[in-house]
């Protein structure tokens, strides 16, 4: 079953935030499981950000939260936020094109 993360964040380090992601993408080139990832900004509240992360399976998002890429990049991030992330884990029930 496929499975949708979403994460949300607040930040004023747009910039900086889309450089880390450059990073961890060159960095997990080969090994990551994640399939597709999307940023995404509240229009009505510029520093407010979910992204968007496709992954295959449950398993297969557990699978990159265990690479060591995935922890460096998660403390890189953390010094951007202005408070932790929150998580919602969502299992793929339907999906339509």
């Amino acid at each position: 079953m496929a499975f949708v993360q979403i994460i949300e964040m607040r930040t004023q380090h747009e910039a900086d935030l889309h450089a880390l992601g450059d990073e961890y993408f060159a960095a997990t080139e080969g090994k990551r499981t994640l399939q597709r990832s999307v940023l995404t900004r509240d229009r009505n509240d510029p520093e407010h950000y979910f992204v968007l992360a496709f992954f295959d399976s449950y398993e297969s998002a557990m699978e990159n939260s265990e690479l060591p890429e995935t922890a460096e990049f998660a403390e890189k991030e953390a010094a951007l936020l202005e408070g932790p992330p929150t998580f919602l884990d969502l299992d793929v029930i339907e999906e339509r094109s």
